[in-house]
C-alpha cells in the first residue's frame, strides 16, 4: 500500500536539513541594522523556513520532482549588528560553503551582498543584482543597505564584473546612475526586462559575465517586483517587474553553471499581506532549485 497523502505531502522542507554531503547550502543572514528604511528584516529566514512545508516538490508545468538535498547551515547571529560588523561573519559562513555547487543566503538587507561577495573570493566573481535600486549611495557615513555595490566597487571589483537588472525609474539618482556608468556596470531597466522579458535579460547578462570571472554571486533584492504582487519590502515600487518574470529569471539563475551563490535580500515580513511575502520567497527558492537540478 502506498503512502497516504491525506494529510501531508512531499515538501520542499523535506529536502532541507543536517546534509554534509548535500550539493546545496542554506544560511540565514538577518541582518536589519542601518536600513535605510526602518524594518524588520531580520525576521526574513524564520519566516522563510517556516513557509517551505507549503510547497510540494512536484511541478505540474514539467512534470518533475525535486530530490536535491540542501544543507541548513542555520542563522547567523545578527541581531543589533552592524554591517561593518557583519561582514567577518557573512564573509566566513559563505566562504566555508563555497566548495557546494550552489550557497543561498536568506536576509536580511542588502547589507549581506558584499560579504557573501567576498566569500567567494572578490578577484574571481562576479555581481549580478536583480534590484529596483543601484546600491551606489556614497560610503563615507558608513555601511548601509543601500550602498553594498558602492563598497565593492571601492573593495576592487571591476565595474565590469556587475550587471544590474531591473532598475526602476524615480527611485534612482541621476548621480547614481553616472557612478555605475562611469564604473563600466552593465545597467538593464525594469523596461527592458518588460520589453524583452526577465529571463532573457539575465540569460544574457550571465553569458556576459562568464567572460569575465570563474563565478557568479546573484543578489536577489525583492523588491525589483512589482508592489502590487510583492508588499513585503519596503523599497518595491510600482511597475517593478512581474512576480512570474522573476520566477522564470530565477530559473534561468539556478541552472547556470557558475553561479555559486544568491542572496534574497530585502524581505521584511512584518509588512506581509496575506501572506504574499512568504509564499513568494518560497516559490523563488523552489524555483532556484529547479534550475539548478538540470546543470
Amino acid at each position: 500500500m502506498t503512502e497516504s497523502d491525506a494529510l501531508s505531502w512531499p515538501s520542499v522542507a523535506d529536502l532541507v536539513g543536517h546534509h554534509p554531503d548535500a550539493p546545496v547550502a542554506l544560511i540565514g543572514a538577518g541582518l536589519n541594522e542601518r536600513s535605510l528604511t526602518p524594518g524588520r528584516c531580520d525576521l526574513g529566514p524564520k519566516a522563510f523556513r517556516a513557509v517551505l512545508p507549503r510547497f510540494s516538490t512536484y511541478d505540474v508545468e514539467t512534470g518533475e520532482t525535486l530530490d536535491v538535498t540542501v544543507h541548513d547551515a542555520g542563522d547567523l547571529a545578527l541581531k543589533a549588528v552592524r554591517p561593518a560588523d557583519a561582514f567577518e561573519p557573512v564573509r566566513d559562513a559563505t566562504a566555508a560553503q563555497a566548495h557546494r555547487g550552489l550557497t543561498v543566503l536568506i536576509g536580511g538587507n542588502n547589507a549581506i551582498t558584499r560579504p557573501g561577495v567576498h566569500g567567494l573570493g572578490l578577484a574571481r566573481t562576479g555581481l549580478l543584482t536583480l534590484d529596483a535600486h543601484f546600491d551606489l549611495r556614497d560610503t563615507d557615513q558608513g555601511l548601509t543597505n543601500g550602498n553594498p555595490v558602492q563598497a565593492l566597487l571601492e573593495d576592487g571589483l571591476s565595474g565590469e564584473r556587475i550587471s544590474q537588472i531591473g532598475l526602476a525609474p524615480f527611485a534612482n539618482t541621476k548621480r547614481a546612475h553616472d557612478k555605475a556608468k562611469a564604473a563600466g556596470i552593465s545597467v538593464r531597466t525594469a523596461r527592458a526586462c518588460r520589453e524583452l522579458g526577465m529571463a532573457v535579460v539575465v540569460a544574457q547578462e550571465l553569458e556576459r559575465l562568464s567572460g569575465l570571472c570563474e563565478v557568479i554571486y546573484v543578489d536577489f533584492d525583492i523588491d525589483v517586483i512589482d508592489r502590487s504582487q510583492w508588499p513585503a519590502s519596503p523599497g518595491a515600487r510600482p511597475g517593478g517587474v512581474s512576480v512570474q518574470d522573476f520566477f522564470d529569471a530565477t530559473r534561468v539563475i539556478g541552472a547556470h553553471a557558475k553561479v555559486r551563490a544568491v542572496d534574497l535580500t530585502e524581505y521584511d515580513p512584518s509588512l506581509e499581506i496575506g501572506d504574499l511575502g512568504s509564499l513568494t520567497a518560497g516559490r523563488w527558492f523552489c524555483e532556484l532549485l529547479a534550475g539548478f537540478e538540470t546543470r
